[in-house]
């Protein structure tokens, strides 16, 4: 069959659509590259907010209006979550829940029969060392668990995900050796938290990080999301890994409020002083590393004191990556029993701390004018150019270059979310 795949959300989602791809592939099934053609669509679907929700079963409608004829397949959060709404939405369509995506050429080739298949429910199977397809043949991105050991009152991923399950260090670093010698020059390390590897299996997320850039190559790391409370048992290790000239110097670690009162509501597990202590620690270390973060507004329980706490908070952290979303009930969250504040107070704070990022975000690129940065040429950019990212992973716009090399540029100009500059 020709067969389309579609990804909504984040990079973990991306790497499920990949191995799904891959294995495909290998089964001898043909992969297009637009709806049109194909004769099955694979709609990998995310779900951790509201308007992304929306989103999915807006276009699982337009699919089924428009074209009856076509097999659809929903895989990805959605199937775990809420098949209520699911079968609401796509009630001919196939399923593949996230722990199932190993048997995705054996349930295609049933659907290819004319039957409607729903693979559902938690496996052991490791995604690790399996066939990929790369949306990007220089970026790799390896799953390194799946799962986590939080109990965050907001969040349904972890319905979808499951508990903690680590995969094995030696397949990991033998996948990204393959990686490497392929031609990849982005490793990226991806998980729901990535500082939660090894909790299940007495590893260690910063044991891994050294394995992987010890592998011979030119190339880099990016090493992804990481729960400060999961960081807490490992900073000293973290932080001497992060100083290996291999790995990106981006530190990507969520606060969600700026508030001890909302944070201990949410299940968080550390308070505003024990991120910021990490936070900092990793600063004073390597002084020019990147920090992303992420903030709920308007949590049921944040009152105007509590927003404050987080405006000032960001301003202290001054992070440059800031991830900002409109709390949304979730489904089975223990914090959708609560009331919804004031959607013109949320809508408020939003615009407050979204004109703050702006402000930093370009104040802190503004520093790296007239610098000269090493760049990592990824692909083109989307409006024309080259794209890469700089050693402390800033997105960087050239007018020329060669996907793949590590080039030194010369930044020209500063925006608040990316660099532009000339080739020396």
């Amino acid at each position: 069959m020709k067969i389309y795949i579609e990804t909504f959300g984040c990079t973990f989602n991306q790497a499920d659509s990949q191995i799904m791809a891959g294995l495909l592939k290998k089964n001898g099934q043909e992969l297009v590259e637009n709806l049109e053609e194909a004769e099955l669509l694979i709609l990998n679907t995310c779900y951790v907010k509201q308007p992304t929700e929306q989103k999915i079963i807006s276009r699982m409608k337009k699919i089924q209006d428009r074209y009856p004829e076509k097999k659809l397949v929903i895989t990805g959060c959605m199937v775990e979550i809420d098949p209520e709404k699911l079968e609401k939405a796509a009630p001919l369509a196939s399923w593949i829940g996230p722990h199932k995506v190993t048997s995705t050429p054996e349930v295609i080739e049933s659907i290819s029969k004319g039957e409607v298949v729903r693979e559902t429910g938690y496996g052991t199977d490791y995604k690790v060392c399996l066939p990929k397809i790369r949306s990007n043949p220089l970026i790799h991105i390896i799953q390194i668990c799946e799962g986590c050991d939080g109990n965050c009152s907001y969040c349904c991923t972890r319905f979808a995900r499951g508990s903690l399950q680590s995969y094995p260090e030696e397949m990991i670093v033998e996948e990204a050796r393959s990686a490497v010698e392929e031609g990849c020059v982005e490793i990226q390390i991806t998980a729901q938290d990535t500082a939660a590897y090894g909790k299940d299996t007495g590893a260690s997320l910063s044991h891994l990080i050294n394995e992987v850039a010890g592998i011979e190559g030119d190339f880099r790391i990016r090493v992804g999301m990481m729960h400060p409370k999961s960081m807490m048992n490992d900073v000293d290790g973290l932080v001497e890994a992060f100083k290996n000239p291999r790995v990106y110097k981006f530190l990507h670690i969520p606060i969600q409020s700026g508030s001890d009162g909302v944070l201990m509501d949410m299940n968080r597990g550390h308070s505003v002083e024990e991120f910021m202590e990490i936070a900092m620690r990793f600063r004073s270390e390597i002084p020019e590393i990147s920090i992303a973060t992420d903030i709920i507004v308007g949590y049921p329980t944040e009152e105007d004191s509590d927003f404050a706490g987080t405006m000032d908070v960001i301003e202290r952290l001054r992070p440059d990556f800031l991830n900002i979303s409109k709390y949304m009930h979730r489904p089975g969250t223990r914090s959708s029993a609560l009331d919804e504040i004031d959607h013109k107070t949320m809508k408020a704070r939003s615009k407050s701390l979204t004109d703050l990022k702006s402000e930093i975000g370009y104040g802190n690129n503004l520093k790296l004018e007239c610098s000269t940065q090493t760049v990592t040429v990824t692909g083109k950019g989307r409006k024309g150019g080259y794209m890469g990212r700089t050693n402390s992973y800033k997105q960087v716009i050239v007018s020329d270059a060669v996907p793949g090399s590590f080039i030194s540029v010369d930044i020209t100009l500063a925006k608040s979310t990316y660099l532009m500059g000339i080739v020396k």
